[in-house]
């Protein structure tokens, strides 16, 4: 990856639609100069592309020179159904289209690709990193839900970062069930005085740092 001090002025940033089973996916790709990779973001239910906390993140890794794509993987309207929300099968195979999509985009076919995904989203993008192995160079997970992947995880060959909140209770356990279940390069970070959305002072900058530093070392 290439360190950018200047980035803002070769940071090229755009709404895009993504066509799949007959809905338009819609999304925000940043493609700074160079850049040598990219990052995926699937966020969790109820969420959206324009999710601060995903958004800050993607902001701190396109200062490396790294790409992002944030996604919507359901319509407006799909993700007013609570079902649809949780239908992981789903997100996964929208997923699996939109990283289709990046590997034949002349701009982004030739970049390494790296998954971000937080709550319901981080499931969908172990499910995919399982799926399509060859696919996908590391995956981090914020406050994710990779027990409901379980069927799939141990199949993950992708270096994979799981970060939680030190005070989200019950989440914690589920992704120290999913770590053991992992084969894969693998690690656990715990963020101390945290919640699942890490709101509280300085937190989201402590996942920042440890989701940069991963994709700096596998992207």
């Amino acid at each position: 990856m290439k360190k950018s001090s200047d980035y803002c002025n070769q940071h090229m940033e755009q709404g895009i639609k993504i066509p799949i089973d007959g809905v338009a996916l819609e999304g925000t790709l940043a493609m700074p100069k160079g850049a040598s990779g990219i990052v995926l973001f699937a966020h969790g239910s109820g969420s959206s592309r324009f999710s601060p906390r995903n958004t800050f993140v993607a902001k701190e890794l396109q200062k490396l020179g790294v790409a992002t794509l944030l996604i919507d993987l359901l319509t407006e309207k799909e993700d007013e159904i609570y079902e649809t929300r949780f239908d992981i099968d789903l997100l996964t195979e929208r997923l699996g289209e939109v990283i289709r999509w990046l590997k034949r985009e002349p701009k982004t076919k030739g970049l390494a690709i790296g998954l971000f995904g937080a709550s319901t989203g981080a499931a969908a993008a172990l499910q995919v990193a399982a799926r399509l192995p060859s696919h996908i160079a590391a995956v981090v997970s914020r406050g994710g839900r990779p027990d409901l992947a379980m069927k799939n995880i141990g199949k993950v060959t992708a270096p994979t970062l799981l970060i939680v909140g030190g005070n989200d209770f019950g989440v914690i356990e589920l992704n120290e069930q999913a770590l053991a279940a992992l084969h894969c390069e693998k690690k656990l970070e715990i963020v101390h005085g945290a919640t699942h959305l890490f709101e509280e002072p300085g937190t989201l900058g402590q996942v920042a740092e440890l989701a940069v530093a991963w994709f700096k070392k596998y992207l």
